[in-house]
């Protein structure tokens, strides 16, 4: 009996370390839910450029061996738009319903003549990210990289930013979010500015907004060219993106709204 309590403990200890790396944190989440359905206006200066949809599916997947939801969107250029150029993209991501961060994230790009089908597999165990991406004709490539703990991809970071108390934020907290996109890893540093009131197609709606932090491109102007405005009430959902770009300015206009977990709250 001596000798077994030796090794017992060592299973013990062995265990509890398993375990502890195997659990995931918990976010409180009292915004959105499964069924959810947002649209949304694209304007590019006064031309109504395209349409986007952002949708959570109305049933849950088991993804990684847990439940998530599953959160894609979806945009395309208008038919007079597509003159100049045809976009029908469509950005998918599988996100834990406890922890919100992502499982799987999809992205299929068809943007004139340009193509690309990409897939992610996330593992928040060994805070690794599995890459299988294909362009055209090209032959399929794979590739793993080590990425942060809890990461983002694109779709779940905005989610994310959804289940924050901002009620406890001064104007200017910031925000650190740790992402992974196109094979790279960035740290997205969001700035809380406050609340305001903006107009939007589904009416003048109180708002807080969020400016993230830009690296250098050759797209945006500086590095405060994005405001992310989210409704001020308990869905957070974004309301208006609003874009400086060195070719004109882009705005993202919510017009519809679908099975929000509230009744979105808008000033009379």
């Amino acid at each position: 009996m001596k000798k077994l309590i030796p090794i017992i403990l060592l299973l013990v200890i062995v265990l509890s370390a398993f375990n502890a790396k195997d659990r995931m944190r918990i976010i409180r989440n009292e915004s959105f839910s499964t069924g959810e359905i947002l649209k949304y206006k694209v304007h590019y200066g006064p031309i109504t450029a395209a349409e986007a949809t952002i949708d959570v599916s109305k049933q849950l997947y088991t993804i990684n061996g847990r439940p998530s939801y599953r959160a894609t969107v979806y945009g395309r250029t208008s038919s007079s738009f597509d003159l100049f150029i045809r976009v029908r993209d469509t950005w998918q991501s599988y996100i834990d319903t406890a922890a919100i961060v992502p499982h799987r994230f999809h992205r299929s790009i068809e943007e004139g003549s340009y193509r690309k089908k990409e897939t992610v597999d996330f593992n928040h165990v060994s805070n690794t990210a599995a890459v299988k991406s294909k362009k055209k004709k090209d032959p399929e490539k794979t590739s793993s990289h080590k990425v942060s703990d809890n990461v983002q991809d694109i779709v779940s970071g905005f989610y994310f930013l959804r289940t924050l108390d901002y009620d406890n934020m001064r104007k200017g907290d910031k925000v650190n979010v740790k992402g992974f996109f196109d094979n790279e890893n960035f740290d997205m540093e969001v700035t809380y500015k406050g609340r305001e009131t903006v107009s939007t197609k589904a009416g003048k709606i109180k708002a807080i907004k969020l400016v993230p932090k830009m690296p250098k491109n050759e797209m945006f102007k500086g590095e405060n060219a994005i405001a992310v405005y989210l409704s001020d009430d308990n869905n957070k959902i974004p309301v208006l993106i609003e874009a400086e770009m060195f070719v004109g300015s882009l705005k993202v206009d919510l017009y519809e709204h679908k099975n929000l977990k509230h009744k979105l709250v808008a000033k009379n």
